[in-house]
């Protein structure tokens, strides 16, 4: 068995995104293929969180990366790759959700404005895990992803990006296509419901 030439291109795993995109944009199925294989567990984490069905949020995800395919030649690397990708999946689900006409009528109203939003707030309660690392315990884990289940997609969506993914508001507000203020209103309001739905859960875990 022979060794690996000393002067082979680097490995796809071994370069970053933007040289991944770069050598996809020039027709590297493999150096796509890389990218789907780092992304496509958060990107169907997304897509699973927003509708709450497997086979639909696989499908969703799949499409999603279909799309970004047959865009990467459009892509002007002036944003993430990640984000880039999330505002496609972003959108393709949001095209299933108004396709089902998704009734989320009695949801908190974004428009409002008697509130201060903080955006250094968690969406549990002070002193509390946050809910990406409280997930770590099955049992308030999965009382956390129920109550994200029974917020409205744009809701579920600002808090799995912001809380889970980690991601800053004017990467969300991209994703979105919302303003920044939107992004923090709908975070205040998201917040504001997993305490009261949450309550009780983290008074039976302390």
């Amino acid at each position: 068995m022979t060794s690996p030439s000393a002067t082979a291109p680097a490995a796809v795993e071994d370069v970053t995104d933007i040289e991944l995109v770069k050598r996809a944009q020039g027709g590297d199925a493999r150096a796509f293929d890389a990218l789907v294989t780092k992304y496509r567990g958060r990107v169907y984490s997304m897509t699973h969180t927003l509708v709450q069905n497997e086979s639909d949020a696989w499908d969703l995800a799949q499409e999603a990366f279909i799309k970004a395919w047959r865009a990467l030649p459009s892509f002007k690397l002036d944003s993430s790759f990640y984000t880039w990708l999330y505002r496609i999946a972003h959108n393709c689900t949001y095209d299933m959700l108004r396709k089902r006409r998704i009734d989320s009528a009695g949801e908190f109203d974004d428009n409002r404005a008697d509130h201060h939003p903080d955006p250094t707030a968690e969406a549990v309660p002070h002193g509390h895990t946050r809910p990406d690392r409280a997930l770590a315990n099955a049992e308030l884990g999965a009382r956390i992803e129920a109550a994200i289940g029974l917020l409205s997609p744009d809701h579920r969506t600002v808090v799995l990006l912001r809380e889970v993914d980690g991601l800053q508001y004017d990467e969300i507000a991209r994703i979105t296509a919302t303003s920044i203020g939107t992004v923090m209103s709908r975070l205040f309001y998201a917040r504001k419901k997993l305490q009261e739905l949450l309550k009780d859960a983290y008074e039976h875990n302390h």
